[in-house]
């Protein structure tokens, strides 16, 4: 059954790609726009999916660029905007890199989205990261959605990923209001699950190396949320097509510290040299409260849940062996 024409920006991304699956099953007919649709390599994903001959387009557009996303926004009811700079190597000037593309291009899109009369509401993906980043003497109470992350303290400790999703989301709601759009943003926590995309993602990545008994990757995380890949494209449309859905989204199953994930992990993989102890952060204890999603009917799969199928993608993809 046909839902209606919507738009994915970042299409051949982690999460836009389990968005389109999911979209492409609920029935709807998907725009989504890459940097390259001809790049049949990096797409080849997408192609597969249920559902994507006859309801799925790959259509250009640049993050950047003003007036790329008119043409694939146009005619479309609701538009999904997951596509976000991450920086993935050092650079000399990480604040330029990924500030300036996550603001300017979340503008971009919201401006195309401006020009278009069929649209009924955009969905935003930003961050449970827009609301952690807070001084350690903060009072240790459960975050929600009213919680917003310390511009200050972002610029201080130079966490630009948060300080690029924080202004993104700030500017876009700022635009929204302006505007009269109607906008929802989904604020996923950490994202673990397979990947549709041929290529280890981050996510996936750092997984791997904790799993294969590396520290580096996951000790920045001290304490941190997580959740399932596919949970998080659940609620993106589950926001999208409730009429009474508003505002801001915590999209998290569980938060815990490395410990005790590791432990968890450790009793359930035995044969794999999970590292057990970790260097201890000055952070601050949370909490993430989902009331607002659960109150949709909205169900998490667990952390064991999300963890085996992570696992069982990275054996079958060849990278981890288990005894």
């Amino acid at each position: 059954m046909m839902k209606g024409k919507v738009c994915v920006t970042g299409a051949s991304g982690f999460l836009a790609s389990w968005l389109i699956k999911r979209l492409l099953l609920s029935g709807y007919h998907v725009i989504g726009t890459v940097r390259d649709p001809d790049d049949d390599k990096k797409l080849a994903h997408l192609w597969k999916l249920e559902g994507a001959k006859d309801r799925l387009q790959l259509v250009k557009a640049e993050l950047t660029e003003e007036g790329s996303f008119d043409s694939a926004i146009f005619g479309c009811a609701g538009v999904f905007h997951t596509a976000s700079p991450v920086l993935g190597r050092p650079t000399s000037d990480p604040k330029a890199e990924i500030l300036k593309p996550a603001i300017d291009g979340t503008l971009n899109v919201l401006r195309s989205c401006k020009k278009n009369p069929s649209l009924r509401r955009v969905v935003l993906t930003s961050s449970s990261s827009t609301v952690r980043a807070r001084d350690v003497s903060s009072p240790n109470v459960a975050l929600d959605e009213s919680s917003w992350s310390s511009v200050e303290l972002c610029e201080q400790y130079q966490i630009w990923y948060a300080l690029s999703k924080t202004l993104a989301e700030k500017a876009a709601w700022e635009f929204c209001n302006n505007n009269n759009i109607d906008l929802v943003t989904v604020l996923p926590s950490f994202v673990i699950g397979p990947s549709l995309p041929q290529h280890l993602c981050s996510t996936a990545a750092d997984v791997l190396g904790l799993l294969k008994g590396e520290t580096i990757r996951f000790q920045y995380h001290g304490r941190m949320g997580y959740v399932h890949i596919d949970d998080v494209a659940l609620c993106h449309i589950l926001v999208y097509e409730h009429k009474d859905a508003h505002g801001r989204y915590l999209c998290s199953s569980t938060v815990v510290d490395n410990e005790e994930l590791t432990s968890l992990l450790s009793a359930r993989y035995p044969t794999l040299p999970i590292p057990r102890k970790f260097e201890k952060l000055d952070r601050p204890y949370y909490e993430l409260d989902t009331t607002k999603l659960r109150s949709l009917g909205f169900k998490f799969k667990s952390l064991e849940e999300m963890f085996d199928d992570c696992v069982a993608y990275l054996k079958e993809q060849g990278h981890l062996q288990l005894l």
